[in-house]
């Protein structure tokens, strides 16, 4: 899955049609040269045609890092320059007048079925990346969040590897709502989630819990690391000030419970021992953060969850 904010998802999926379509105009008009015996682009034989193209015009670009290192992009490259050098000999074949054999043909259309289902590969998990995504405050959703979980919780079985969960949850946010309206709240949430991907690593994952509260995965990760980078996140926000759409300048800051993924436990209860340290922490005066020991285990008969954030 791609890791990228929605709005840069959207703006790939975008250029992503965009450049199916180039190619297939390309492809189009190659064959139609070919057949009909036309006179051809320059471009097409230049030793950097696969740069030329309008596809390989955006492939070159200034794309987000996230996507350049994506494996099915990076395997692109290889398979639309190899088609271009392909179709540039089968043009100089024909500017010899000679007659372009089966197999060179073959790998030709080889090449660019590979490309193709690249392609289709990449736009598929976009929009998977996008049906996962919270539209309000771009981090994931809880839609795949159990499955991430028992992934790396299966990771953790098979490797002596840790993974830290972080639940967070912003303090007194609902003075946030009353002060000021949802709709600064609304972007008092986005722009928390922004500067939280900013200390974040490419690797980890925020999902929304609910509300103003998320859950941060920590992948190779042990209980300490875990306490640096979600300390990092917590002065960071505390120190930003928030400013929205009206001009109203916002700092939030927030409580933070740690917990290690149990590869023995459902992850169900690893999350509850992340966010039972939360609830310690927001008892403790918030802005601040716990770690999960067994004392934080609730009487069975006592509410869980603090009623005022």
């Amino acid at each position: 899955m791609l890791l990228i904010g929605r709005e840069s998802l959207q703006s790939v999926a975008s250029q992503l049609k965009q450049a199916l379509y180039n190619h297939d105009q390309w492809h189009k008009d190659i064959i139609r040269t070919i057949v009909c015996g036309l006179n051809h682009d320059q471009r097409d034989v230049a030793p950097d045609a696969h740069m030329q193209c309008r596809f390989g015009q955006w492939y070159y670009s200034d794309v987000t890092r996230e996507l350049r290192e994506h494996q099915a992009f990076a395997a692109m490259e290889f398979e639309h320059k190899r088609m271009h050098q392909i179709a540039t000999r089968m043009l100089q074949e024909i500017d010899l007048g000679r007659r372009i054999e089966v197999t060179e043909y073959d790998n030709f259309a080889s090449a660019l079925d590979r490309l193709r289902l690249e392609l289709m590969s990449l736009n598929r998990e976009i929009d998977e990346s996008l049906y996962r995504i919270d539209t309000l405050t771009g981090a994931e959703n809880r839609t795949g969040m159990l499955a991430t979980l028992r992934e790396m919780q299966a990771l953790i079985r098979r490797m002596p590897q840790s993974c830290t969960l972080a639940m967070l949850d912003l303090d007194h946010f609902k003075n946030v709502n009353d002060t000021y309206g949802h709709l600064v709240g609304d972007e008092v949430l986005a722009g928390s989630v922004r500067v939280i991907r900013g200390i974040l690593r490419p690797y980890d994952r925020i999902f929304r819990f609910g509300g103003e509260e998320f859950l941060i995965v920590l992948p190779y990760t042990d209980i300490t690391s875990g306490w640096e980078i979600t300390e990092r996140l917590r002065k960071e926000l505390a120190d930003t000030v928030l400013t929205t759409a009206n001009a109203a300048e916002v700092k939030v800051t927030t409580s933070i419970g740690l917990a290690e993924l149990d590869a023995t436990l459902n992850v169900e209860l690893s999350i509850d021992r992340a966010d039972q340290a939360m609830f310690a922490a927001k008892k403790a005066g918030r802005n601040r953060i716990c770690t999960w020991d067994a004392s934080m285990e609730p009487a069975t008969d006592l509410p869980q969850r603090p009623v005022d954030n």
